[in-house]
């Protein structure tokens, strides 16, 4: 049985996303149990590599639109030959920088839903740069969900210590309350419990948090969004077999002794989960994209345009999102 092919998106060229893909391609006991092809500049890979001391890719192969995945039996880099290598600047917001690592994504999209390749695993991306290529999008996820056919989907982050899956995620505070219904809590409960049987491989239990301070105190605190939205939601979950509870205040859903009491804790907007998710895990945590027909998963850093290309960035969550795109392409 051939290993899965997971393609690498190298992310914003100005950010620390090359050097990552070249640290995850120097060791194989990093990719383990499959094969990594990296969607990149072989240029700009070139030069980091020459400026860090890394090794350089050995194995690089052209882009085009009828590349045979299959047929790249090792670690390996297709060159888009995207960027004008020896004139970029590194830790800048660029729109060339954009649009190569937009051009990343699409190919790597097509790739996946073509059957070519197994599962995606992306870097960072800059939105101000990926604005400045004219490409509206508030990140990856909605990217990722509208090429694929405007699926349901919802953004989970996952590590050993903690994992979070979000009702809203890329929209000011003032948003949210608005986007909080009932049925967008149920389908991001139902999309939690699909993804964690295939990783806890049973039935998980959730939790599920409150939006307002202390869980609304029964109506005290906001406009009754746990009475109203959460807890209905919360309830039909319940009928429909999940194990689930909440919503708990979001302040102490958190501490250690709840924590391995739940696989899951559903989170009602980005901050609410990522801040304790990357106070606990920032090195390992791995964000990956619910509902969609493909693999795809990322680091759960950004670009760090402020150590770029000076041998800084550390390689472990790249490591954990190609080992998380490897198990979910294989169940």
């Amino acid at each position: 049985m051939s290993l899965p092919r997971i393609i690498v998106t190298m992310g914003d060229p100005g950010g620390v996303g090359p050097e990552v893909c070249l640290r995850l391609l120097s060791d194989p006991a990093q990719y383990e149990g499959l094969v990594p092809v990296v969607f990149g500049d072989a240029a700009i890979l070139g030069r980091v590599a020459k400026q860090c001391g890394f090794p350089s890719v050995k194995q690089v192969v052209p882009f085009s639109e009828d590349l045979d995945l299959q047929a790249i039996d090792d670690a390996a880099l297709v060159d888009f030959s995207n960027v004008a290598a020896e004139a970029f600047q590194p830790g800048q917001v660029t729109s060339e920088g954009g649009e190569a690592c937009y051009q990343y994504i699409m190919r790597a999209i097509d790739f996946a839903l073509a059957g070519k390749a197994d599962g995606i695993a992306t870097g960072p991306i800059n939105k101000e740069a990926l604005h400045a290529a004219k490409h509206f999008y508030p990140g990856h996820t909605e990217i990722f969900i509208e090429r694929c056919g405007n699926h349901a989907g919802c953004m989970m982050l996952t590590s050993p210590e903690l994992t979070c899956s979000f009702v809203t995620t890329h929209v000011g505070y003032a948003e949210v309350p608005q986007l909080l219904t009932i049925e967008r809590i149920g389908e991001v409960i139902d999309l939690t419990v699909a993804a964690m049987r295939k990783i806890r491989r049973r039935e998980p239990r959730l939790l599920v948090c409150g939006l307002n301070p202390h869980a609304g105190e029964h109506g005290l605190f906001g406009n009754q969004e746990e009475e109203r939205i959460i807890t209905p939601a919360v309830e039909a979950a319940r009928q429909r077999g999940v194990h689930i509870d909440g919503p708990v205040p979001p302040d102490t859903a958190f501490l250690a002794e709840r924590r391995p009491l739940y696989d899951c804790v559903i989170c009602m907007y980005h901050d609410q989960g990522h801040i304790p998710l990357k106070a606990l895990a920032f090195d390992v945590a791995v964000n990956t994209t619910l509902g969609l027909p493909i693999v795809r998963t990322s680091v759960d850093h950004g670009t760090a345009f402020d150590i770029a290309w000076q041998g800084k960035a550390k390689v472990s969550s790249m490591v954990q999102a190609v080992r998380l795109a490897r198990d979910l392409a294989s169940k």
